[in-house]
């Protein structure tokens, strides 16, 4: 990641939400959405509990994305984690500041393995541009 970006980044790394840009996979058409975030270091990470959700289909087809947090915006692109140990790891970082809904996600994850429901889960790592 860029250092200006990174700076940037983690002056707001604490905040829960921000706002996605993203853009129709069909018309190209910009979408906002506000969902959660993670920074970890120099790695910002995004994650649904529903791969079907519209900004995620949308950003699997087009990863150029905006990013504002607060006053900042960042612009880069996304990569699906497809890697076990890296959705391991950003798992523990939606543990550590999402706490409070823990129990449903366990759920989940425990009911996606007893095969009763499946994961639908996804993450991404962002890479910022420089700006």
């Amino acid at each position: 990641m860029a250092s200006k970006s990174l700076e940037r980044l983690r002056r707001v790394g604490d905040r829960q939400t921000l706002r996605l840009t993203h853009y129709g996979r069909k018309t190209g058409r910009p979408y906002e959405v506000t969902i959660w975030y993670m920074v970890d270091d120099d790695r910002l990470y995004l994650a649904s509990a529903n791969a079907a959700r519209n900004w995620v289909r949308n950003v699997k087809a087009r990863p150029a994305i905006s990013l504002r947090v607060g006053d900042e915006v960042f612009n880069g692109n996304v990569r699906v984690i497809t890697d076990p140990q890296e959705r391991e790891k950003v798992n523990g970082l939606v543990e550590r500041k999402y706490w409070f809904v823990m129990p449903i996600l366990r759920l989940g994850r425990f009911l996606a393995s007893m095969g009763i429901v499946r994961d639908s889960s996804i993450a991404f790592e962002v890479i910022l541009a420089d700006s």
